[in-house]
């Protein structure tokens, strides 16, 4: 018989061992996931990171976890900019899609302007917003 625990503060060493059984069954399910970690930073003049895009590439598709532009670089293209090296990588590693999510109206413009399209929406997550996904071909 197994016990249940509900916990607000796991170790990691328990969500090690969650994330490496499920690990373990997709490569046997699906194949291998060649997950490998992606960046693209910005540097201020001092070399201090703050923002760019931090993601994964796994079973062919670029997954954008972050995008956080500064304040004071909005609106000047550079989240554009930052997608699209982070695809050229992805397409370098030989995946034929990316995908995004965001609950923000501005994100979600600069998205559609770069090619993506939303393939679903979940209402009110967070309240009063809607949390659209999007996926772009590569």
């Amino acid at each position: 018989m197994s016990e249940f625990e509900l916990t607000t503060s796991p170790s990691q060493e328990e969500l090690a061992a969650i994330t490496d059984a499920l690990s373990a069954f997709n490569n046997g399910d699906a194949g291998p996931s060649e997950r490998r970690p992606l960046a693209v930073l910005i540097r201020d003049t001092d070399g201090k990171v703050t923002g760019g895009l931090s993601g994964f590439t796994a079973w062919g598709w670029l997954f954008t976890q972050m995008l956080y532009i500064p304040d004071t670089l909005r609106g000047s293209g550079l989240a554009g900019n930052i997608l699209a090296k982070a695809e050229e990588e992805a397409r370098a590693r030989g995946c034929r899609g990316a995908w995004i999510d965001t609950f923000n109206p501005q994100a979600l413009r600069a998205y559609l302007r770069q090619g993506y399209e939303v393939f679903g929406e979940l209402e009110d997550f967070p309240e009063g917003r809607t949390r659209s996904f999007l996926r772009k071909n590569l």
